[in-house]
């Protein structure tokens, strides 16, 4: 259907002042037919998924599966996956973030394992997990094809945000430095008197959502609260529900909880409740256990790189193989970081000379850094450079996932509730990190310190972990921005 077609189509909907006509959302019809579409990609990756699973399964046990068993194999698991909740969350979000889907894979598996698990040779036990593991690998490498697929096959999401120009330039620049989302700004409805800036596309006021919506083909509206009155909001929730468009609110730092709200119906009012801020007393064993074990064990596993990167180090330039320096901690405790030396002697000498090439001020970091040393080019490329930081992880000054650790000059830039990012011990890698440390701005560091601290949970730890070596290997250290291109 051409542009043309669809304009003379949802002009057939006569608008009275304010709202849609009656009737069938004049919008809703082409979104159905997408969210339809990505829904039957999904479905199909998981249903491909499991059958590929069940004949790897049943080569490794040796007993063929009947067709009985390939059927339900293949109906069982889009059935537990759309009540599961699997399925719901797709057209609701931007970032379709398949990790972020693993813990109700794993429910959804372990289903399929007790139905199946018997027929295809599989018993209890480490067998049972064994094959519950490989099943959750499989349907997440399929989500990740599909979407990878569905992201090439259809037109990008578009995004129309009513709100002030600092909220579009904000959503702007998150949708342009994540490849991953499939979105395209189209422009905002704001107030006349917002000073009107080059990158500013307004398009008109608030009042204008329904006629910019049908003429610019919305797929969804972000509504950003804070120049809108609490009745307004309600009233654009209403016009924006009756044109059928999705619905997203960009919520202010310190009320957007996350995974940690949970909402609360009060006789037709709706309340948003926020768990306690931080880790609580059960959490911070476990984080502090799972950072024993896995620092401990990657000790054990890369102590002989260790050694050949200290011999490296000690060879290729003068000076101390590792770089010592006080950082603040938790609970703003001072303690001495360890990294392996990746510059020259007398390298913060000559910091003063370089504060015009600084890309992340105030903070302090410059993109192929003249000071470093060749085998230090090499390190930081990789993040091989933080690896000594598992000491002081054993040693309890540090996680291995968690706020940036500032130096004592970057954490005179924090007061009031910015500090709440010491309420746990900093990372050697954390979500600023994944973003590209040096691309992040303070304020945006801030608040995804905050976040981190408000949504704890062992299983962001460990997506933040396996995001981080992905970053990692894709070589794109923000420490070396330039050797990308």
């Amino acid at each position: 259907m051409t542009d043309a077609t669809r304009t003379r189509s949802r002009e057939r909907h006569k608008l009275a002042p304010g709202y849609p006509a009656l009737g069938q959302p004049p919008l809703r019809r082409a979104l159905a037919r997408t969210s339809f579409y990505r829904r039957l990609l999904l479905v199909v990756g998981d249903v491909a998924a499991v059958l590929i699973w069940v004949g790897l399964l049943a080569s490794v046990t040796g007993r063929a599966p009947t067709l009985p068993v390939w059927f339900a194999g293949a109906g069982l698991v889009p059935l537990v996956a759309k009540l599961a909740g699997l399925y719901a969350r797709e057209p609701l979000v931007l970032n379709h973030a398949t990790l972020d889907e693993v813990p109700r894979i794993a429910a959804v598996a372990a289903v399929v394992v007790l139905a199946l698990g018997a027929s295809l040779g599989v018993s209890s036990g480490a067998p049972g997990l064994a094959a519950g593991a490989a099943l959750v690998a499989s349907v997440a490498v399929a989500r990740l094809a599909v979407r990878r697929a569905g992201r090439a096959l259809t037109a990008p999401e578009r995004v129309l945000v009513v709100g002030d120009g600092p909220a579009y330039a904000l959503l702007k620049r998150k949708v342009n430095g994540d490849p991953r989302l499939n979105v395209a700004l189209v422009g905002r409805l704001g107030r006349e008197s917002e000073p009107r800036a080059i990158a500013d596309r307004r398009l008109g006021a608030p009042n204008d959502l329904e006629a910019v919506a049908l003429t610019r083909h919305i797929d969804r509206v972000v509504l950003a609260p804070g120049e809108l009155a609490a009745g307004e909001l309600d009233d654009l929730l209403r016009r924006a529900h009756a044109l059928g468009v999705r619905i997203s609110l960009l919520a202010p730092v310190p009320a957007a909880a996350g995974s940690a709200a949970v909402t609360d119906d009060l006789g037709g009012q709706v309340l948003i409740g926020l768990r306690e801020f931080g880790i609580g007393p059960c959490g911070r064993v476990a984080k502090r256990l799972f950072d024993v074990a896995l620092a401990g064990a990657l000790l054990i596993l890369l102590a002989p790189l260790m050694g050949l990167i200290a011999l490296a180090i000690k060879c290729s330039s003068r000076g101390p193989v590792l770089f010592r320096q006080i950082r603040v901690g938790k609970d703003g405790r001072r303690f001495e970081i360890f990294k392996f030396r990746t510059m020259f002697e007398g390298a913060d000498e000559l910091k003063p000379l370089l504060s015009a090439l600084n890309q992340a001020a105030p903070l302090f970091k410059i993109a192929n850094d003249p000071r470093t040393t060749p085998v230090g080019r090499l390190l930081r490329r990789y993040s091989l450079d933080e690896l000594p930081q598992l000491f002081n992880v054993l040693r309890g000054e540090m996680s291995l996932v968690g706020p940036r650790p500032l130096i004592c000059e970057e954490d005179r830039l924090f007061n009031g509730w910015q500090r709440s990012r010491y309420a746990v011990a900093p990372g050697i890698t954390g979500p600023w990190q994944i973003l590209g440390s040096s691309r992040v701005p303070l304020s945006d560091m801030v608040a995804i310190d905050y976040l981190y601290c408000a949504n704890w949970s062992l299983w962001q730890d460990l997506k933040i972990l396996l995001r981080t070596l992905r970053y990692v290997l894709s070589r794109q250290s923000g420490e070396h921005i330039g050797t990308r291109r």
